[in-house]
């Protein structure tokens, strides 16, 4: 019998590349499919050639299958249910981001988890990258001394269709936990405060906001700027947006497709209009696996070894009281203390 016995929670289309991950491990067995809508369960089983029982309910599921664990792969209004049943019920999670749909919602996740002992760990797949793995350890080194400011823009056009398009802050809540994260991870701080407009510009397709610049005051004394947009129709970024970090002694650049640039201040620099600088070309640090495949692959040495994986909920919390926190204070129009 596999270790790692799973439910899945949520079968369509995101569903995919956890269970092609899943195919890849002799340590994992899908033992039950859930699915609200449970012709999507009945659907995806055939679609993998699985045997297994499916449901419309995960506390049915987790009554009725022997699971220590579950893929949480719902909406986000969904996931504070499915995650406090599987870990009330004595499974582990790894689930899709954002943890909950609300700040108090995820609040109460972490408190579960503290008190079942069983883990929450998050989908935050862009810490996953060389890039950025080199870009973080390149800033840690201090080569451009003490971080001051940050700076992300973030401008994308896609058409999703289905929940993103109604949602309130589809920006914000669905797209910018990402880079919310990226920031903490590159920074290795956490947020303070955070001041918020949030806008609907004119062509977009979406129902709510899909637009935002935010400003985050972090625990290491930096600022964090965030520009964004879902509806910016031409010259995009990366999805892991075009990063800028300033430090006392020279900035690191990263567009997040290509490795990352820095200049810093020359030895010995003379007295010029403008500071002499070096050019750093940043090498490569890591070589894990990258994306859904690198974090997942986190999660679970993380669940062998008996630690919280590095995007457990414990940690997570900080990022989703960005989002939460960014949306209060577009709302209010008001600086909001994390």
């Amino acid at each position: 019998m596999a270790r790692h016995q799973v439910i899945v929670a949520g079968c369509g289309e995101m569903s995919n590349a956890w269970f092609d991950y899943a195919a890849q491990r002799d340590d994992v067995s899908i033992v039950g499919l859930v699915d609200i809508f449970e012709e999507n369960a009945v659907k995806m089983a055939e679609k993998r050639g699985l045997k297994v029982p499916v449901f419309n309910d995960i506390s049915v599921a987790l009554q009725s299958v022997d699971a220590n664990l579950v893929f949480d792969v719902t909406i986000p209004s969904s996931h504070k249910a499915v995650v406090t049943a599987a870990m009330e019920a004595g499974c582990h999670v790894f689930g899709e981001k954002p943890m909950a749909e609300s700040l108090e919602d995820a609040r109460e996740i972490v408190k579960v988890s503290e008190r079942t002992g069983k883990r929450y760990s998050v989908m935050q797949n862009r810490r996953y990258l060389r890039q950025i793995r080199a870009f973080r350890d390149y800033l840690h080194t201090g080569a451009i001394g003490k971080v001051g400011s940050v700076h992300a823009d973030f401008f994308l056009g896609p058409r999703f269709g289905g929940f993103r398009d109604v949602m309130d802050s589809p920006l914000i809540v669905d797209m910018a936990i990402h880079t919310f994260d990226q920031a903490r991870f590159i920074t290795g701080a956490d947020p303070v405060s955070v001041y918020c407009h949030e806008y609907n510009p004119e062509g977009s397709w979406y129902q709510g906001n899909a637009s935002a610049i935010c400003i985050f005051e972090m625990s290491d004394g930096s600022v964090f700027s965030y520009r964004g947009s879902w509806s910016a129709i031409g010259l995009p970024t990366s999805w892991e947006a075009d990063w800028r970090v300033i430090g006392n002694k020279g900035s690191a650049r990263w567009d997040g497709t290509h490795m990352p640039i820095s200049e810093q201040l020359k030895e010995q620099a003379g007295d010029a209009f403008f500071h002499e600088v070096v050019q750093t070309e940043v090498e490569a640090s890591w070589n894990g696996r990258e994306g859904h495949v690198g974090c997942l692959d986190e999660m679970f040495a993380a669940l062998e070894e008996g630690r919280p994986a590095e995007t457990d909920s414990l940690d997570n919390i900080h990022s989703v009281a960005m989002v939460f926190g960014a949306v209060e204070s577009a709302k209010t129009g008001k600086k909001v203390y994390l």
